[in-house]
């Protein structure tokens, strides 16, 4: 799960747009993972769903459950980016996606959770992926804009019951090809996933728990 591999990368046309009118600027991967290891503390979630979009160390402008949202979702991103787990994923990708293999593993980690949902949460998917749009759209006036504008866009197309699909993932790669130099290596990615499917969700499976207990171990020493 390399839930920090970020675009900052805009929508071709002459405003920036697509073809829907949407751009968000700022775009990170794992929406659900993190979602998943945020807990139940509402600005916890907030922070850590908006936390690519805030820069620096100095987090004092924020509500303090904002903060530590923020911080969690840095720990995860320095846990998972040299995890050894996550590096044979990547390497798996790199061939057909070279620099951008973490950001395919992000949305490949992202399927995994979601078609493993039932033994990971007693919740629904839909009904989870609802509660955590209706949560971040009743804060989206903390967040920065361009997480706003992407929440808009997130919700109103569900990217994340979408996950569980081979084809919503071959849709959400083909969209981030479209806002990145070089993001033409991204199509087609979920050929890989399909071929190496078990190994992808095996991995995150396995890595999952090992970033819970990291995150708890974290906890305990703050």
């Amino acid at each position: 799960m390399r839930i920090h591999e970020r675009f900052l990368g805009r929508s071709p046309g002459k405003s920036g747009q697509q073809g829907t009118g949407d751009t968000f600027p700022d775009v990170s991967m794992n929406f659900l993972g993190h979602l998943l290891v945020s807990g139940n503390d509402p600005l916890v979630i907030v922070g850590n769903f908006m936390a690519d979009a805030v820069k620096g160390r100095d987090l004092s402008g924020w509500q303090t459950g904002l903060q530590q949202g923020i911080r969690m979702h840095r720990k995860i991103d320095s846990y998972t980016d040299n995890h050894p787990i996550t590096l044979i994923g990547r390497e798996r990708l790199r061939a057909h996606c070279g620099k951008y293999a973490g950001v395919a593993l992000d949305l490949f980690y992202d399927h995994a959770i979601a078609s493993q949902w039932a033994a990971l949460s007693n919740e629904p998917l839909g009904e989870f992926a609802r509660r955590m749009y209706t949560l971040l759209g009743a804060h989206a006036s903390v967040m920065p804009e361009r997480t706003q504008r992407m929440l808009t866009y997130m919700s109103r197309h569900d990217w994340l019951s979408s996950y569980a699909t081979i084809d919503g993932i071959g849709k959400a790669l083909g969209g981030l090809s479209a806002r990145v130099p070089g993001g033409e290596v991204l199509i087609g990615a979920e050929e890989v996933l399909k071929e190496h499917r078990a190994e992808f969700v095996g991995e995150c499976m396995r890595f999952l728990p090992q970033l819970r207990n990291h995150l708890n171990q974290a906890d305990a020493k703050s």
